[in-house]
């Protein structure tokens, strides 16, 4: 029985000019975050353990552990809250319909018995506090006029709950049942991101007019504000308290996340700025925090994620960094340690090392999209939605200049013959092109359409897939091919064949998400 030894993570989905949302078992070390319909649960002691649960229908937005870490509660851009268990498949327990717009922001009550979400909806329909197992409404939400960004449930007796939103009101709430208690208008702009402090004696908001301010926790009242000294100089997006409540955690669109010590007269004083550069740019900007034990986690636009130590702050940052849209090429070179290139269509080619994850992004100076990949160990060919294939050197991280070759067609495939990488067969709908170098030395037309095709890596057989599922296995002589035979065994169109490293055996897929493995001699299905 073959076991999932590792998972490379994709990252979190961003956006700009909007904060995100991830957060933390309530004793381990694994955080949540969303990607797409997909939710995903990665340890920071460990990045290659990671679980995903991909059962929205919609865009996720927000998950949360139960206070006791048995169950995650998730919603999306639909409204929908759904609540599963932490563990092994992640069985569905109940589903609601919370919102009648996008949730941006829940929260567990301590006792782990209900659940305030917020987010946009019709009417006054923008915050909602229900029975996890039941759904029935637990009080009345007035006060909002814009989308409510966020909320958090105070974690002492007497319970609590705060919103805040675009409205650029914090808005108060005593109960259960929750009733309007008060509002302040101490922000001049979006308040993207309100939390109490663990022992509930504080609350928090965060704001893009730069300003964080402190407010008490019972009665809601304002007891002081973030020094603007040392500040942030852009929009504060998220805002995440220290376990033992007296420090927080800030991350801005200046590119920077802050840690302030709050004094008990409700002031905060900016004592470490942190920065982690990767791309030098917009990307660099930071959307999300956390400080899970002693790890403090922020979020950039990009999607990296860079984890301080909280016990040592000069100790740089481990980053974990990945795809953030979908994996359309994946490439193995004979590298020790095992090297794998990854590709998505917006153009990012990730660099990943067997036993480690994430190595690092290759830097291509041409950023074009791309829909498929093929790697050597010196060599990276790509070709986008355009007639082009590229032919990039790389060493290390670094690309080097990159060859163009025009094909005459929209490229399906790509395969090298790893033994002699200038020979490369590419496959378009009407047949397959060979080209040697940089040059076209010929197009083969076939009377089949063509999905996928692979070449052996001595560059003497090509195996040719097509949309009917068959398998067209030819012989390679010169500059032509033979046909040797025909297999079939799928019942969709061939999307991928590989060869095996020792080329004993070769392994085809369909988009019926079939895998078959053949033996190279017999031709039999293994």
């Amino acid at each position: 029985m073959t076991e999932l030894a590792e998972t490379y993570a994709c990252v979190p989905s961003t956006e700009r000019g909007r904060g995100i949302l991830i957060s933390g078992h309530p004793k381990t070390n694994k955080i949540l975050y969303t990607n797409n319909r997909s939710i995903l649960i990665l340890n920071l002691d460990n990045p290659l353990d990671v679980s995903v649960y991909g059962e929205h229908a919609y865009q996720a937005t927000v998950a949360r552990y139960s206070p006791n870490g048995e169950w995650i509660a998730s919603a999306d851009v639909s409204g929908t809250v759904r609540i599963w268990g932490a563990y092994n498949d992640h069985v569905l327990k109940k589903e609601f319909k919370v919102l009648t717009g996008r949730i941006d922001d829940l929260q567990w009550s301590p006792d782990g018995l209900r659940i305030v979400a917020s987010g946009d909806g019709k009417g006054k329909s923008l915050v909602r506090a229900f029975m996890w197992d039941s759904g029935t409404n637990v009080g009345e939400f007035d006060g909002h006029s814009r989308r409510v960004l966020s909320c958090a449930f105070k974690p002492t007796r007497p319970f609590r709950i705060v919103t805040c939103g675009e409205d650029f009101l914090v808005n108060f709430y005593e109960g259960p049942p929750f009733k309007f208690k008060s509002s302040h208008r101490d922000h001049s702009n979006f308040v993207n991101c309100i939390r109490f402090s663990p022992d509930g004696s504080k609350f928090i908001s965060v704001s893009s007019d730069k300003k964080g301010i402190l407010f008490d926790g019972k009665t809601g009242e304002k007891i002081g504000e973030l020094s603007s000294e040392d500040g942030h100089k852009g929009s504060i997006y998220a805002v995440s308290w220290s376990p033992d409540g007296k420090q927080v955690l800030t991350v801005s669109a200046d590119k920077s996340a802050k840690v302030w010590e709050i004094c008990d007269d409700g002031s905060g004083k900016s004592t470490k700025t942190l920065t982690s550069s990767d791309s030098g740019g917009v990307d660099d900007m930071l959307v999300s925090c956390l400080w899970q034990n002693d790890h403090l986690v922020t979020v950039s636009l990009g999607g990296t994620i860079s984890v301080f130590s909280a016990s040592d702050l000069g100790k740089s940052a481990l980053q974990i960094s990945g795809h953030m849209k979908n994996v359309t090429s994946l490439s193995v070179l004979k590298n020790v340690p095992k090297t794998i290139l990854s590709s998505s269509y917006d153009g990012l080619i990730v660099k990943w090392i067997q036993g480690i994850g994430y190595s690092g992004k290759l830097r291509r100076k041409e950023n074009s999209q791309i829909k498929c990949l093929a790697a050597a160990e010196e060599e990276v060919i790509t070709s986008g939605f355009d007639n082009k294939l590229w032919r990039i050197r790389f060493l290390g991280d670094q690309c080097g200049d990159a060859d163009s070759i025009d094909v005459l067609s929209q490229p399906k495939d790509i395969s090298l013959a790893l033994l002699c990488p200038e020979l490369a067969l590419v496959a378009i709908d009407s047949g397959v092109v060979m080209i040697r170098g940089t040059k076209v030395v010929s197009t083969i037309n076939l009377d089949f359409a063509v999905t996928a095709s692979a070449i052996s890596p001595d560059g003497s057989e090509a195996i040719i897939g097509g949309q009917d599922g068959k398998l067209h296995i030819y012989s390679v002589t010169g500059d032509t091919l033979t046909e040797d035979a025909v297999l079939e065994k799928h019942r969709g169109a061939v999307s991928v064949i590989r060869y095996s490293p020792d080329v004993s055996m070769f392994a085809s897929g369909d988009l019926n998400r079939e895998a078959v493995v053949w033996d190279c001699a017999s031709r039999e299905v293994l």
